[in-house]
């Protein structure tokens, strides 16, 4: 529509103008790290040191060149601009004051930097509209290498360098604006500036880069003007080895006031960032809007199902003082940073010239999912885990960060004790984050190098603190995390940061992911591989998602990842097919849970920092073992087999569905499995995929070496074919390529150690699993037999997500074409993983069966899984072969079971759940053709594959590129 088509034509020149400076810059290895300004307290400081009382002004992030009641105006740009505050200020019915405006883009930044050009340097004390224009250059620009970036550092440079004449803004205020752009474009010209003849220019730049972060190569330019006999350069150094930029932020005080905001049960990431909403992820105060929508116990939206509790969140903020986000369990569910980012938008603390993005603020759960908990560190915030029994909306609390006391200010009395995760945690609250703690920190250790003095830091910072027992054996996860570091093993509880090999990211946290790469000042990727998907919007994109999909390929391509095209299919089944066994990575979704190696799903801000660096952070987590022993039963399929696994440990013991105490005995833990060598790679995935909905932070699966070789010999060919058809970056994949043929030359796996030690041990003998276990509605935990729930009515039917593949939907297809009615009693939804999968269906007949049987045929990709698509009847019971079935997620008010592709495709026959003999009749027919039905795609075998990849050559320099990559 012309909406979408202007914004892909403003995209278009803002990428046209950057472009040159994007290609010079391709190859540079770059990464980094938000920051504030030196000495500037936070919000949260200033309540606590001067009794400030927040309004919803300050909430929503209003400030005076937001304000469209100045003067009447004579520039267009602010005309234009002020009606764009109001229509912002106006939404949610203004409260809290609205929603602030969106940062400026490239094409809006170009606009005002005429206008700052065509002003006299004299209006600059008598024009409101002059000083607006500046305020807004100067805040309203996101930092690091974003489009907008580009053009006020070209801009600032120029006046800086003396290349272009002042006029509203001097040389020397166009220095220090360039200060606060964090890294990336504004780098080259400050440290030009070290060497210039203006005193006071050059002293300006050394402050700027004192505290600047996110130089990189240009850290070398400053060494070698300091061996030069640079004095400001050797400033920079001395102020890096002493750590200024971060002893100039305040301490984290003693005692933190703050109004409990307490959501009861279980908050998933679903409920902070709903998927129906995922198209505004990018915009955070327009996506907070939508944080709660739904009404549950003590929650009251403004507006149910369209807006969150902003009249709850504004009654709260009265009491003055800053809001703590408490729950019973927080934040279970998909890898969202866009949940964090709701929930500081409304709890934490404005970040100085960084538009839209906030920081701090306190967390609060008596159990908080992992990679919540993650993400909640990388931006910067206090995530604490506690008994939250006695805490409740309304109440004013005494945080005591360092002491482990939280006291009611009514009563002074203690109400709870706690032990922070980790002796950095208050480091990185007062750094910023934990990407830039970890930036910093280096770049500390590599100044005190340069300066001829020892590396170490502890006399500045808390350092990690080693584990004081070394476990007699490693488990498998912990010798391929070991491996990335370049040792035999890291123990539970060592931090480290291991070498990503393969980093993953899709489509509705892929723009966020961008987003924070520009912030990182990122040109170029030091993963090995990183790959881009659009499974989650390509079936029913917005404008936004058009735009994203016209746009994110370059972005990725250019800093040398690979893009998937939309319709290409589901990230995971993609992903996957690029692995090297026994290697480590990360991605931007929760299912990213390698078959082979491990994986850490993470917050877009850690993938971004992941790709851009090529390390990740990580305390290593204990493990929990699950072994299977005897053999799978007649009827019985793999999707039971996942939901044996809460079933035995809540048998066990070891996992609680109340969510009051919550105990889960996977939270935050690698869950490792054997018993089952002989899986195919895609069965594996099936298994390792479902380790999500425990809430543990990665998967292992022991596997013998005959199907790895199988699985990369086909995915050898698969990648060629994607080069063949056009696919980039094709460096990337020749380099992958070149690896897997390497390990294909010398196959070999690794093991874990006998004597490895395991926080728990589940044994699971599958001679005792005699009928279907299912994930009751709506909780993957809450877990039944087939034949305690028989009868019930289902209305539809869901068969696809990443937890399917091909055979699947041979066997629903066998299922459909043996019924005996006409028409199904259900709705039948078929969305399978992948184009590849689809393409074959269809050669074999299966897309005819599935079409007489009246099924809705859905674009390969997520489909109904998410929820931010098509979507279910309100209120109807379900059957999915889904993810997740967190309340409301497939459809508003729907009950959601989880099964196997089986057992659905017979309940969307019957209308209802099938008894267990009706149900092993049925299973029959697939046991007995199951050598046909459960075969998998292996590309070596098929020849349009095989024609395409052996016109493909992998170049001599990717092989030897490849041969350097030790991890």
């Amino acid at each position: 529509n012309n909406t979408t088509i202007i914004m892909l034509g403003r995209i278009r020149s803002a990428r046209r103008a950057a472009s040159s400076l994007h290609q010079a810059s391709r190859s540079t290895n770059v990464a980094a790290a938000s920051r504030r300004q030196p000495q500037q307290f936070s919000l949260l400081q200033q309540q606590q040191q001067h009794n400030f009382r927040p309004t919803a002004a300050t909430t929503a992030t209003t400030s005076h060149f937001f304000s469209s009641t100045t003067a009447p105006l004579s520039s267009e740009f602010l005309q234009s601009y002020d009606a764009h505050v109001a229509e912002r200020a106006a939404m949610a019915n203004g409260k809290l004051g609205g929603i602030a405006p969106k940062p400026l883009d490239a094409a809006q930044t170009a606009t005002l930097i005429d206008e700052l050009r065509a002003a006299s340097s004299s209006d600059s004390d008598s024009s409101p509209e002059a000083s607006r224009l500046v305020e807004l250059l100067s805040h309203r620009v996101p930092p690091g290498v974003d489009e907008a970036a580009y053009v006020k550092a070209a801009y600032l440079s120029a006046v800086a360098l003396g290349k272009e004449s002042p006029t509203l803004i001097s040389r020397l205020r166009a220095v220090e604006l360039l200060g606060t752009m964090q890294g990336g474009y504004n780098v080259g010209t400050l440290v030009e500036l070290l060497s210039g003849d203006d005193a006071e220019l050059k002293a300006s730049a050394a402050h700027q880069l004192k505290h600047t972060l996110l130089v990189f190569d240009a850290f070398h330019d400053i060494v070698d003007l300091y061996n030069k006999g640079n004095e400001a350069a050797k400033e920079v150094l001395e102020s890096w080895a002493a750590a200024e930029w971060f002893t100039s932020k305040p301490d984290i005080p003693d005692k933190i006031t703050v109004t409990v905001f307490k959501v009861t049960g279980e908050t998933n990431t679903d409920d902070l960032s709903p998927a129906q909403d995922a198209w505004s992820r990018p915009d955070v105060p327009l996506h907070a809007l939508a944080m709660l929508k739904n009404e549950r116990d003590g929650i009251v939206p403004e507006q149910d199902g369209e807006i969150g509790p902003l009249g709850q969140i504004d009654e709260l903020l009265q009491k003055g003082h800053p809001l703590a986000y408490v729950g019973d369990v927080v934040g279970t569910g998909s890898s969202r940073k866009s949940a964090t980012n709701s929930v500081l938008w409304f709890m934490g603390e404005d970040i100085p010239y960084v538009p839209n993005m906030k920081t701090g603020g306190v967390c609060i759960g008596g159990k908080i999912a992992p990679i919540f908990f993650n993400t909640m560190e990388d931006s910067g915030a206090l995530p604490i885990e506690m008994d939250v029994s006695n805490l409740n909306t309304g109440d004013v609390v005494d945080i005591y960060p360092k002491e482990g006391e939280v006291v009611d200010r009514a009563c002074d009395e203690v109400i709870c004790k706690f032990e922070l995760k980790t002796n950095v945690l208050l480091d990185e609250v007062r750094a910023g984050g934990r990407i830039p703690l970890i930036i910093g920190r280096g770049i500390t250790s590599k100044a005190r190098v340069a300066l001829g003095r020892d590396a170490s830091v502890a006399d500045t910072f808390n350092l990690p603190v080693a584990p004081e027992d070394t476990p007699k054996g490693y488990s498998l996860a912990q010798k391929m995390v070991g491996k990335a570091c370049g040792v035999e093993g890291i123990p539970p509880g060592q931090y480290c940061e291991p070498t990503m090999t393969t980093v993953g990211s899709q489509d509705t946290t892929g723009p966020m992911t961008r987003d924070e790469l520009k912030s990182l000042a990122c040109l170029g990727f030091s993963a090995d591989l990183v790959m881009q998907s659009f499974c989650h919007t390509a079936a029913y994109p917005k404008p936004v998602d058009v735009v994203t999909h016209h746009t994110l390929p370059d972005f990725i391509q250019t800093r040398g990842g690979v893009s998937l095209r939309p319709g290409d299919g589901i990230i995971h089944s993609w992903l996957n097919r690029m692995l090297v066994p026994d290697t480590v990575g990360t991605g931007g979704d929760s299912h990213t849970r390698f078959p082979l190696g491990v994986s850490f799903p993470a917050g877009s801000g850690l993938v971004a920092f992941a790709a851009a660096t090529g390390v990740f952070p990580l305390d290593m987590p204990e493990s929990v073992l699950v072994r299977f022993t005897g053999t799978m039963q007649p009827g019985i399929t793999l999707r039971d087999l996942v939901q044996a696994i809460p079933y035995t440990a809540i048998q066990n013991g070891l996992l609680t569905i109340e969510k009051k105490g919550k105990k889960n005995v996977f939270s935050g833990r690698v869950l490792e499995i054997e018993g089952l060598p002989d899986l195919k790679c895609e069965q594996a995935f099936e298994l390792s995929d479902a380790s999500a909905e425990r809430s543990a932070a990665g998967c292992t699966i022991k596997l013998n070496k005959e199907p790895v070789i199988e699985y990369l010999q086909s995915n050898v060919v698969m990648l060629k074919w994607m080069i063949s058809e056009g696919y980039g970056d094709p460096r990337t994949l020749e380099r992958r390529i070149a690896r897997m043929e390497d390990w294909l030359a010398n196959p070999h796996l690794m093991e874990a150690d006998n004597n490895a030690e395991y926080a728990e041990i589940i044994e699971i003998n599958m001679d005792e699993i005699k009928e279907p276990i299912l994930a009751l509605p709506n909780d993957p935990d809450a877990s039944a037999l087939l034949s305690e729930v028989a009868g019930d009515k289902i209305d539809e039917v869901f068969i696809g997500s990443c937890m399917t593949n091909i055979g699947h939907f041979r066997a629903a297809g066998k299922l459909l074409a043996d019924k005996k009615s006409a028409t199904l009693p259900t709705r039948l939804w078929v969305s399978p993983p992948t184009k590849m999968d689809a393409a074959q269906l269809s050669e074999e007949g299966y897309y005819s069966t599935f079409g007489t049987a009246g099924a809705r045929m859905e674009m390969p990709g997520c489909s109904l899984c998410m929820g931010n698509q098509a979507r279910v009847e309100p209120g109807c019971t379900v059957v999915s072969t889904s993810t997740r079935n967190f309340p409301n997620r497939l459809g508003q008010g729907s009950n959601v079971y989880l099964a196997s592709a089986e057992l659905a495709a017979i309940a969307s026959i019957e209308g209802k759940l099938p008894t267990v003999d009706e149900y092993m009749k049925y299973m029959s027919t697939v046991d007995a053709t199951a050598g046909d039905t459960y075969r998998y795609l292996n590309f070596d075998e098929l020849p349009e594959f095989v024609e395409a990849s052996d016109k493909v050559e992998i170049s001599d320099e990717m092989r030897e590129a490849a041969k350097k990559l030790k991890f």
